[in-house]
């Protein structure tokens, strides 16, 4: 048996504020690690929706795309994703024509139907709507009609945006988005760098139900993946506590900023906690350059991914840039 096609490697970047550290300093160093990936090859990279969460500094999705693009050249920049419940589709559409008229065939719009946020903010956000299951559908509809091309007649069209053909992703952690992202025919993205225990049942809904569309006539499929590389096995799971950090701050209900890492961290937590934590990194590939590979060839050969979208939750700066520099090498990019 032939092994699977190389994937390509994309980022998803969090803009992390780091301790000692501030938004500004989050944004200006998404824009360098952008840069990076650039220069190692990566297709993509994308931002991701959050809000009400001190440690991370990329509510204004749309504003920080541009921002990247601007600061870029080739790379494809995107969200991982724009977080519909928080946003009437029309000003997407708008928003979306408007980066991808400033920055032609360089723009993604990744979509997830999670709110990104607490419920308080939420409200905040959208006032006192009350979402359904039927919204996230209908939605994503309006927003492929008005980036297509308009028709005779049609009331309410998106300038920008209208004619533009953005991309549309869905993304997803579970079966929904990758049943209608099969109904569709759009491609998908499984959220396996924070909830990878549905993977394998949501790709293979989303493939064995694809039904071939003017976007896309064959299945793709992209997954996301905590990565952290070192020179050594040790000294990447010692990296890997800044992340183990950030996710027990989930469990517990405290978001703080993602902090240094620390040694022997998991020793001094729960059973629980350590349990918890390694679900939600289920995923993860951490070590040294063969952990590395051999993490990889193994995600590839069990997911058949076409793409994979790396989380780097490294504190250093240059410890993750080195990173994401071993990861590249050890797909083969």
């Amino acid at each position: 048996m032939s092994a699977p096609p190389r994937p390509r490697l994309s980022m998803l970047d969090l803009v992390g504020v780091r301790q000692g550290s501030t938004p500004a300093d989050a944004i200006a160093l998404a824009v360098r690690t952008a840069r990076h990936v650039e220069t190692l090859g990566f297709t993509r990279f994308w931002v991701a929706e959050h809000h009400n969460m001190p440690g991370i500094a990329s509510s204004a999705t749309t504003v920080l795309i541009g921002h990247i693009a601007a600061a870029t050249r080739r790379i494809r920049v995107g969200s991982g994703g724009i977080m519909l419940p928080n946003h009437a589709p029309l000003m997407v559409a708008e928003a979306f024509g408007t980066l991808e008229a400033l920055y032609p065939g360089r723009i993604d719009l990744g979509l997830g139907r999670a709110p990104g946020t607490d419920q308080l903010t939420m409200r905040a956000l959208r006032r006192n709507r009350v979402e359904t299951e039927a919204d996230f559908p209908r939605e994503v509809a309006d927003i492929l009609h008005w980036l297509d091309d308009p028709e005779p007649g049609q009331a309410v069209i998106a300038v920008p945006g209208a004619g533009s053909h953005v991309p549309v992703w869905l993304l997803g952690s579970s079966l929904f988005s990758a049943t209608l992202a099969a109904r569709l025919g759009l491609p998908y993205a499984f959220a396996a760098h924070f909830a990878p225990r549905m993977m394998h049942q949501a790709l293979r809904e989303y493939r064995s139900g694809f039904q071939p569309s003017r976007w896309l006539e064959r299945p793709y499929v992209m997954v996301g993946v905590p990565v952290v590389g070192a020179p050594g096995d040790e000294e990447a799971e010692f990296l890997a506590s800044s992340v183990q950090q950030r996710v027990l701050g989930i469990i517990r209900g405290e978001r703080t900023l993602l902090g240094p890492p620390l040694p022997d961290f998991m020793a001094g937590l729960s059973d629980y906690e350590r349990e918890a934590i390694g679900s939600f990194l289920g995923a993860a590939i951490i070590g040294g350059p063969e952990r590395l590979k051999a993490g990889f060839d193994d995600l590839l050969r069990h997911t058949g991914a076409d793409e994979f979208i790396l989380v780097s939750d490294v504190f250093d700066e240059a410890q993750r840039q080195r990173s994401l520099a071993m990861a590249a090498e050890a797909v083969g990019l």
